[in-house]
């Protein structure tokens, strides 16, 4: 590839010269902060950055669940953390769903409000049973106020007759959540930024970033570019920009079957406290997560597939989700999510001209757009 010093004056002039905001990340945050920014800022230069050919992170990597929270993930979050931060994150992941189908549309990306289940197993003592159970007046009360909605959450105890599951002792039914085609969202996303006037180039790697004092001087595997204002919108890779914040990468692996014939399963499925999930698409299963089986070794930005939770998912797979079924998967492949203490993005500026949104803790599907609207309504 070129360096910016080996680029014509009409390349230089047209995409690195005068730029007024700088993007860096092509996912749904970048896109959705560049579409932002350009409502704020109808005369102004943009420019995304993208070190990948597509998205590297998660935007076009995960499961497609449109989702905002299991009853087991929301019990045990209320467990861990204040009770009013777990609620503002869930309207937050509540209202972004609500503004990504405003800003791709329904039918862009195929969004299907099938519902979701909260799958409890036999290795759940009847004791935790009982405290979801209990919750869940609770939990509706809550999601009411939020979504407007009532009975969000209900038990639904003929959940293996109904999916042809195996070993489930009882599952928690969430009637507004649903699923979507994560590559034919992005597909909508890049159109908005043409349709928008905003220059989208990828292959080229942000390395530094240095707040200057008229300026922002931003080196990447090109070379160096010198602009207005930077948006750091990446998410799991975000560390090296954020040393000092609270956020590391998760790794995230999944599977996909071959084509199923009368296939039962429709919807999407939550496992050990949203830790496992799984969907049809197409009539395949996608089916990942079991990162809690080693959550050191998937802190990691490197994307491959380990034997460990290659093992665990194929092992589910035949003993859960298709016990009576004949399968083959077809793939495996994974994506970096961003994660810290709490669930809570991190949208703010870090200087007077560099903000940031990220840490999408697993939830950048609901969040990630609202999340970029908030990043670019801090210039």
């Amino acid at each position: 590839m070129l360096s910016i010093n080996q680029l014509s004056f009409w390349e230089r002039e047209t995409y690195f010269q005068n730029i007024d905001f700088l993007i860096v990340g092509a996912g749904i945050v970048g896109c959705s902060a560049a579409i932002h920014l350009r409502k704020k800022f109808p005369e102004a230069k943009i420019l995304v950055l993208e070190r990948g050919f597509l998205p590297m992170g998660a935007s076009t990597k995960n499961a497609g669940f449109a989702c905002f929270g299991s009853v087991t993930e929301l019990v045990d979050d209320l467990s861990t953390m204040p009770e009013n931060e777990v609620w503002a994150t869930v309207q937050k992941r509540w209202e972004g769903l609500v503004y990504l189908k405003e800003l791709i549309g329904e039918k862009n990306m195929d969004f299907q409000q099938n519902g979701s289940w909260d799958l409890i197993d036999s290795q759940v003592n009847n004791e935790d049973c009982k405290d979801y159970l209990g919750k869940i007046d609770y939990l509706n009360e809550k999601l009411n106020v939020i979504s407007k909605h009532t009975n969000v959450y209900s038990e639904d105890k003929n959940i293996n007759s109904k999916f042809q599951l195996g070993g489930i002792k009882t599952s928690f039914y969430n009637n507004l959540e649903g699923q979507i085609d994560t590559g034919k969202m992005m597909l909508k996303f890049h159109s908005l930024l043409v349709e928008n006037n905003i220059l989208n180039l990828s292959g080229i790697e942000v390395l530094d970033i240095q707040q200057e004092e008229n300026q922002v001087s931003v080196k990447t595997s090109i070379g160096e570019i010198t602009t207005s204002n930077v948006a750091i919108c990446v998410n799991g890779f975000a560390q090296k920009f954020l040393p000092s914040e609270d956020i590391l990468p998760a790794r995230a692996q999944v599977l996909i079957t071959k084509p199923i014939e009368n296939l039962h399963i429709k919807g999407t499925f939550h496992y050990q406290k949203g830790y496992y999930y799984f969907r049809n698409i197409n009539n395949r299963i996608l089916f990942g997560g079991a990162r809690n089986l080693d959550i050191y070794g998937e802190t990691s930005e490197e994307f491959k597939n380990t034997d460990l939770i290659k093992n665990e998912l194929s092992q589910k797979l035949k003993e859960i989700i298709l016990p009576n079924t004949n399968f083959e998967i077809d793939y495996f492949w994974s994506g970096i999510m961003g994660v810290g203490k709490t669930k809570k993005p991190i949208v703010k500026k870090t200087s007077n001209s560099i903000a940031v949104g990220v840490r999408m803790g697993g939830m950048g599907v609901a969040i990630g757009s609202l999340v970029g609207k908030e990043c670019a309504d801090l210039f």
